[in-house]
């Protein structure tokens, strides 16, 4: 096989490959509609998606929707979330969202980019995130483990996540980004490890130019 020598060829022979690795591309962030994903996105912030999976399921029955949690008591908020870790930052940002959603959304999460980064709270990557997984629209949320892939395989040398995203979304059919995006993140969670990269178990090790064998 013909290694890929570009980054566009080593994006694309990547989304190949991770997608038979990882035939079901699913984000890990437990929801039932948009409003739970976006709530569920800027609890995740410096923690993992198995803890927020494990402290929404009391938030979501408590406030169901944008209305009920923009009318939240702060306090009890705090409480709910508090093992996520920035738990009054991250209150501010979840009662500031849902207010925005009410007041200038009729309590409906926007789908434009535009609109979604207007949120208290919520950046490209969550706006991403919501776009792609919620609603399945052309999204390429980049996190920690797509960036360091996409340097690890050569697809970018750039540091900030609007400009790897920018670059990778010039590589990819727009329909399949947020699947791409998701595969990269299930592969440096379980394979690509920041640490320690499990080289000898990666289906990419053979034209990946970081490869420790």
């Amino acid at each position: 096989m013909v290694r890929p020598r570009s980054p566009r060829g080593r994006a694309l022979e990547t989304h190949r490959r991770l997608a038979e690795e990882y035939p079901e591309a699913v984000c890990e962030l437990d929801h039932g509609d948009a409003f739970e994903l976006l709530a569920a996105t800027i609890l995740s912030a410096q923690t993992t998606d198995q803890l927020v999976n494990t402290v929404t399921p009391a938030l979501f029955a408590r406030y169901p929707g944008p209305h009920e949690l923009a009318a939240a008591d702060p306090l009890d908020v705090q409480q709910l979330i508090r093992p996520t870790g920035f738990y009054l930052n991250k209150t501010r940002s979840l009662l500031g969202m849902a207010t925005a959603v009410v007041e200038r959304f009729d309590g409906v999460v926007p789908t434009r980019l535009e609109d979604l980064v207007t949120l208290p709270g919520v950046g490209r990557k969550t706006a991403n995130v919501v776009r792609s997984v919620a609603f399945g629209l052309p999204g390429l949320p980049v996190d920690t483990h797509v960036g360091r892939l996409a340097r690890r395989l050569a697809m970018t040398a750039e540091t900030d996540p609007v400009k790897v995203e920018l670059e990778l979304n010039g590589f990819l059919p727009a329909r399949e980004r947020g699947d791409f995006s998701l595969r990269m993140i299930m592969h440096g969670r379980r394979v690509c490890l920041a640490r320690r990269p499990r080289c000898s178990d990666c289906v990419l090790v053979d034209f990946c130019p970081s490869r420790q064998l």
